[in-house]
């Protein structure tokens, strides 16, 4: 079954620095440009905190000393998206875009968008632009996206493209290292899902519900009994309420009827 996880927003929003909105009489003031940069980035604080009122006053102000900043655009549509303005999200990402073709990260979460939209062709389709470009900082997450995108879409081979490519990227990627576990699980590759998932379970200080249901499964294919009755435990006591849980109890009790 493709996984509905959400894609990952690659945002910025928690500052290291404190920002605040007081000027100083002894400093001279920031240039328009400069004015505008320090504005995106308090919404941005702001958007870090939930604070979407606060968040918009300001890129209110920024847009008002630059309108073609893509970036103000961006994080409107992130505030929008938040507050469940889904119409008003979609405008402000498509005016980022169309101000700055280049514009991977607002792609990127353009993407996670469309995905929890379930318009998964058109998340591919952004996703697959943004991977194309070898300079983004976030291009391993990038690749899971767009691996999550083709899994919605039906298209293993493609996704389990996808996720190696992030793999090669980022070794640790916990996401990369379950879904492919979980492909080669589907395909009957035990060999190569177990060496995924050893992965994946070094990655994590504690597995999902789902990375728990795949190492039952696994181990019961593998006959590993040991195995099953912890992943089964712990799934138990952790996760009693997860459709993983519910699943595995359809299972014993289909195996232990008549």
């Amino acid at each position: 079954m493709a996984s509905r996880a959400a894609l990952a927003l690659v945002l910025g929003v928690l500052l290291a620095g404190c920002i605040t909105e007081r000027g100083s009489v002894y400093t001279n003031p920031p240039s328009p440009e400069e004015a505008m940069r320090q504005r995106v980035e308090l919404a941005r604080s702001y958007i870090g905190q939930g604070n979407w009122e606060d968040a918009k006053r300001n890129l209110k102000i920024a847009v008002e000393l630059n309108d073609r900043e893509p970036e103000i655009y961006e994080a409107f549509a992130l505030v929008y998206q938040s507050t469940g303005e889904f119409e008003l999200a979609e405008e402000n990402f498509r005016k980022a875009i169309s101000l700055d073709r280049e514009f991977s990260r607002a792609r990127n979460n353009y993407a996670a968008f469309l995905f929890a939209q379930e318009r998964f062709a058109e998340a591919e389709t952004q996703l697959e632009r943004v991977v194309k470009d070898t300079l983004y900082e976030a291009r391993p997450q990038a690749f899971v996206n767009l691996g999550l995108c083709r899994r919605a879409l039906g298209k293993p081979a493609l996704a389990e493209e996808a996720f190696a490519r992030a793999l090669a990227m980022d070794r640790q990627n916990r996401i990369a290292l379950l879904e492919l576990a979980q492909l080669r699980f589907e395909a009957g590759d035990y060999a190569a899902a177990a060496g995924y998932y050893t992965g994946y379970r070094a990655a994590v200080r504690r597995q999902s519900a789902r990375g728990l249901w795949l190492g039952i499964r696994l181990a019961q294919a593998t006959g590993d009994r040991d195995a099953e009755g912890s992943y089964a435990l712990a799934l138990r006591n952790l996760y009693p309420e997860s459709p993983e849980f519910a699943a595995w109890q359809r299972q014993q009790a289909k195996a232990g009827a008549p």
